[in-house]
C-alpha cells in the first residue's frame, strides 16, 4: 500500500500532522503503520543528528523499517526529518520496487527566518517578522534581558516587526521576567485530541542551525518529491482529500530495471552457459582449419552459421566469449537455455563483421 513521507525541520509539526493522517485513515478502516525515530531508536534522541555516523545508521534503520512494512495491505507513514534528497530518492525507489504510490508532506514554519526554509505568508511579505517556535530562554546563544516581552502561545516566543514590538500584541501581556516557557504551553487543545504524543526531545540551538544549513527542501519538479503537499504552520488544515487521491487513485511509479526482481534461473544456468560457449569456441577453432575465406562455418546441433573471412585466434574469441557471458548473466532466463549456442554464434557473427 502507499507510502507517505513527512519532511521538515524540528518543531514544524510533522508528528502531529502524521498522527492526524493516521487517525483519519484508520477511521476509514485502513491499516496504518507509522515509522519514526523513536520506533527505531527506542526513544527520540536529537543528538543523533549531530553525529554523521549515527545519523547514517539511523537512516539505514528507517529505510529497512519502511521496506519491511511496505505491502499491498498497509499504509506506511514515515515521520522523520527526511531532509536529504538522496534519502528521499531511496524511499522513492522502495515504493517503485513495491509498485505502490507515494506522496511527500512538507511541514514548514510560517515566516521562520532562523529555524528553516522561509515560507512567506500573506501577512509577512511586507513585514520583517522574526518568529521562533522553539521554547527557550536564550536568543542567539545569549540570555534574554529581564523584562523582555514574551508571547505565551503556539504562535511565537519572540516576535519583532521592523525592529519594534509588534503593534498587535495583546495589551494584557505585561512585561515580566523572562523564563523558559513550558513545553505544554505550546500544545493547543486541538492537537491534544489529534495527537497521541507530543515529541519531548529538545534540539539545541547549534544543532538547529546546522540542520537548517544542511536542509535540502523538496522540489515538486523532482519525480521523487511529488506529489508534494506543503503545510505552512499548524493552523492550515490537512488536505485529506488530495492526499487520499494521491495515495489511492494515482498509479504507482513504473518499475525500472534497477528496481525489478531478476527472473528466476536454475542453479546450473551459469555452468551450462560456460560449457556451451566453450564447446562453440572449440568447434569454431576446429572448423576453420579446413575452411577458406567465404565459407560458412557450421557446427553440429546449431542452426546459426558464421561467415569465415579471416583466421580467428583463441584470444579474440575468448574476449568475445567473456563479454557474452557478462551480458547474459545480467539477464538470466531458463527459457534461453536451448538457444544459448545459437545466441552466442549470432553474437560472434555481429561482433566480428
Amino acid at each position: 500500500m502507499p507510502l507517505v513521507v513527512f519532511c521538515g525541520l524540528p518543531y514544524s509539526g510533522k508528528s502531529r500532522r502524521a498522527e492526524q493522517l493516521r487517525v483519519a485513515l484508520a477511521a476509514e478502516g485502513r491499516a496504518v503503520s507509522v515509522v519514526d525515530d523513536a520506533a527505531v531508536l527506542g526513544a527520540e534522541d536529537p543528538t543523533v543528528y549531530g553525529d554523521s555516523a549515527r545519523e547514517k545508521a539511523l537512516r539505514g534503520a528507517l529505510r529497512a523499517a519502511v521496506e519491511r512494512r511496505l505491502s499491498r495491505q498497509d499504509v506506511v507513514i514515515l515521520d522523520s526529518l527526511n531532509y536529504i534528497k538522496g534519502f528521499r530518492y531511496e524511499l522513492y525507489c522502495l515504493a517503485r520496487a513495491a509498485r505502490t504510490p507515494l506522496c511527500l508532506v512538507y511541514c514548514v514554519l510560517p515566516g521562520s527566518l532562523n529555524r528553516g526554509p522561509r515560507v512567506d505568508t500573506e501577512d509577512s511579505r511586507h513585514l520583517n517578522v522574526s518568529v521562533s517556535w522553539q521554547p527557550r530562554a536564550e536568543e542567539g546563544g545569549r540570555p534574554l534581558a529581564a523584562g523582555s516581552r514574551v508571547l505565551k502561545g503556539p504562535q511565537a516566543v519572540d516576535s519583532v516587526v521592523n525592529g519594534r514590538a509588534q503593534a498587535g500584541v495583546p495589551k494584557e501581556l505585561e512585561p515580566e521576567e523572562t523564563e523558559a516557557p513550558d513545553l505544554t504551553a505550546l500544545v493547543t487543545p486541538e492537537f491534544e485530541k489529534s495527537a497521541s504524543h507530543v515529541p519531548s526531545a529538545f534540539y539545541p540551538n547549534e544543532l538547529l542551525e546546522a540542520l537548517t544549513l544542511r536542509f535540502e527542501a523538496p522540489d515538486s519538479r523532482n519525480r521523487w518529491d511529488r506529489p508534494l503537499f506543503t503545510l505552512v504552520g499548524l493552523e492550515e488544515p490537512l488536505p485529506l482529500a488530495e492526499i487520499r487521491a494521491a495515495l489511492f487513485e494515482n498509479r504507482a511509479p513504473p518499475p525500472h530495471q534497477s528496481t525489478q526482481s531478476q527472473p528466476l534461473a536454475s542453479g546450473s544456468f551459469l555452468h551450462q552457459l560456460d560449457q556451451v560457449t566453450r564447446q562453440v569456441l572449440a568447434g569454431l577453432m576446429e572448423a576453420q582449419k579446413s575452411a577458406v575465406p567465404g565459407d560458412l562455418l557450421k557446427l553440429p546441433g546449431i542452426t546459426e552459421h558464421l561467415l569465415f573471412t579471416r583466421p580467428l585466434t583463441m584470444a579474440e574469441l575468448s574476449r568475445l566469449r567473456r563479454q557474452f557471458i557478462s551480458y547474459t548473466k545480467m539477464h538470466p532466463n531458463n527459457e534461453n537455455l536451448p538457444q544459448l549456442a545459437n545466441m552466442f554464434l549470432q553474437y560472434l557473427s555481429q561482433s566480428l563483421h
